[in-house]
């Protein structure tokens, strides 16, 4: 093992940690590097701060080879390459900011520029605006190490395509890498990390930065078309007798010039990615005065989704009744506690809004819904307690524990808005109304 690169893997967040610990799984010896105290001193003990399925066995297989630190100048004097995965927050007007970044290249080349070791390579994962590699980073490199690029330094960009709730496999087993590399040189010690740190074997693109700086933005904007598409389609299901949207797209999906992946109806798209990058390709787009009414569409149709869901849920409240809703599903997808640009908690922002009482359950992401809401909402302890106590539920992620709902669970006569399809209309008997988002009114006998 002695033959491998040493890594620095600088910001301990979600994405972060999960690089760390498959980089020393996977053999290499690694040293986190964060402001952050409980980062650092969790990291230290050998225990994830962030949940995400399949990290805490990754670091206790790292055990010995993955360290943790306050000290950025670790990460240039202790290892050979160094991974930048700090936030871009996104601007007012779509753009991302380089603050971050930025303030972390300055501080490493000023390192760098004492230390008389003669090549260091940086490979930058968080996303930002095409252009910025070298633009801004590269530059900036190059004025504080006082080094020129492909000689005392090598830079690649080299964004992951993952899903929070699936990091590791994404970045395990992906679809497909891309470097965009200053020069050859440093895009191969690049690929020969990522090589490693792959279980599958995929395709490696490597080009120059300004390349992937708009591929990793348009990837997200295609996939978030192909939830559009389907989210359309629901629609016209819903007001079509006999129509069922998953058939419909299954259909579609077989044929290989579509895809299956990403073609499921159901709620609008979230989370810390696809909104936002959204919204930075438009801008991208007006700054070059390019139209981009394709990609402004999409975020039309998402908007959308909240207000439909909105009304479906208010036209299914007992009239005269208790105006009380359960939501089931609160983080943006199954399997994170992460609630950015979640439906289910727009969905309890618009009905408080109306004056309509909310019981909430999620399995992991209660306590940052509660930071939110405090106690303008009640909470569940599950999902068949919350059912329990209003008249109307709705389904809003897909989450395994959601399925085991049944008749049984609801104090008297009910709806579901099943907004996935997802649970079993045989489980919830003659009392309880199944309304299938994306399913139109079935056909008379």
């Amino acid at each position: 093992m002695t033959d491998l690169p040493t890594l620095s893997v600088v910001g301990l967040g979600k994405l972060g940690q999960c690089f760390a610990a498959v980089f020393a799984a996977k053999g290499f010896t690694v040293v986190g590097v964060d402001r952050d105290d409980r980062a650092v001193a969790s990291l230290r003990r050998g225990v994830a701060s962030v949940h995400e399925p399949g990290l805490q066995a990754l670091i206790d297989t790292a055990a010995g080879r993955l360290s943790a630190t306050h000290d950025v100048a670790a990460a240039v004097e202790g290892s050979d390459t160094t991974f930048i995965i700090v936030p871009t927050p996104s601007n007012a007007d779509g753009t991302f900011s380089n603050t971050y970044v930025e303030a972390v290249l300055t501080a490493l080349a000023g390192r760098l520029r004492a230390s008389a070791k003669p090549y260091h390579l940086f490979v930058l994962n968080s996303t930002v605006m095409p252009g910025s590699a070298e633009g801004v980073f590269i530059p900036l490199l190059e004025r504080v190490s006082g080094r020129r690029v492909n000689e005392g330094f090598g830079f690649c960009y080299a964004p992951a395509f993952i899903a929070l709730g699936d990091v590791v496999k994404g970045l395990t087993r992906p679809d497909v890498v891309v470097i965009g590399q200053s020069d050859e040189r440093a895009g191969a010690l690049a690929e020969s990390v990522y090589r490693r740190m792959c279980a599958n074997e995929p395709p490696v693109v490597r080009t120059s930065p300004v390349n992937i700086e708009i591929m990793k933005l348009s990837l997200n904007c295609y996939v978030t078309l192909k939830i559009s598409f389907a989210n359309t389609l629901a629609h016209l299901c819903e007001r079509t007798p006999g129509a069922d949207v998953d058939v419909i797209t299954r259909a579609l999906g077989a044929d290989r010039r579509i895809g299956s992946h990403y073609l499921r109806a159901g709620l609008s798209f979230g989370g810390p990615c696809f909104p936002r990058d959204g919204k930075a390709i438009v801008a991208y787009g007006r700054a070059l005065g390019v139209g981009v009414d394709l990609f402004e569409a999409l975020d039309v149709v998402n908007s959308y989704q909240h207000r439909h869901l909105e009304d479906v849920v208010v036209a299914h409240l007992p009239p005269g009744g208790p105006a009380r809703v359960a939501v089931l599903g609160l983080a943006y997808k199954p399997n994170t506690p992460v609630i950015d640009e979640s439906p289910g908690v727009d969905l309890v922002r618009r009905l408080l809004a109306r004056g309509i009482a909310v019981v909430a359950y999620d399995p992991l992401a209660l306590d940052t819904t509660r930071a939110v809401f405090g106690d303008r909402i009640e909470y569940a302890a599950s999902a068949k307690e919350c059912v329990s106590r209003a008249p109307v539920c709705v389904v809003a992620t897909t989450e395994d524990e959601f399925k085991e709902v049944g008749a049984g669970d609801f104090a008297g006569p009910a709806v579901v808005i099943d907004c996935w399809r997802m649970l079993a209309g045989s489980r919830l008997g003659p009392r309880v109304e199944h309304v299938l988002l994306g399913n139109g009114p079935t056909r008379p006998a």
